[in-house]
């Protein structure tokens, strides 16, 4: 009779234990520029690779060298330089003086104050680890479709 009644017992499940969101790193398209920058292979980018950087890349696009780029340009800079014509900094907030046109002083300026954002130990310098973001997913994203459940 006891085995009887042992065999009707539902076992009890272990207390689920919570589960934490998985974590992932990410780059801002700004940081895969200055990681771009570091013309020495240290693993590190100082202000001064940076500004040369900045400089050949504004180079490149400005052919005709005169001295400011329009937003079209400035897109062509940003698909070349950060992966897509619309990343951020966008032609809007690098435009300083608001007359449609960037300078290479304003890209400078920009990206100088990215560089300063990003630099956490405030050493003049950007490692890899500094341009590292690590956000936790939300879980509420089904993964597969990118849409909310």
């Amino acid at each position: 009779m006891l085995l009887f009644v042992l065999a009707q017992v539902t076992p009890v499940a272990p207390p689920a234990i919570p589960q934490l969101p998985p974590a992932t790193m990410v780059v801002e398209p700004a940081g895969m520029l200055i990681a771009a920058c570091d013309s020495d292979g240290d693993g590190k980018t100082t202000r001064a690779e940076l500004t040369s950087c900045v400089k050949r890349g504004f180079d490149a696009i400005d052919s005709e060298h005169k001295g400011s780029i329009g937003y079209i340009g400035f897109a062509d800079w940003a698909e070349r330089w950060l992966g897509d014509r619309n990343a951020l900094p966008s032609p809007f907030e690098t435009d300083a003086d608001g007359d449609n046109r960037i300078t290479l002083g304003e890209l400078e300026a920009k990206m100088a104050e990215i560089f300063a954002r990003l630099d956490r130990d405030h050493d003049g310098a950007v490692t890899r680890a500094e341009l590292l973001t690590i956000r936790a997913s939300g879980g509420d994203r089904d993964p597969r479709r990118g849409k909310r459940r």
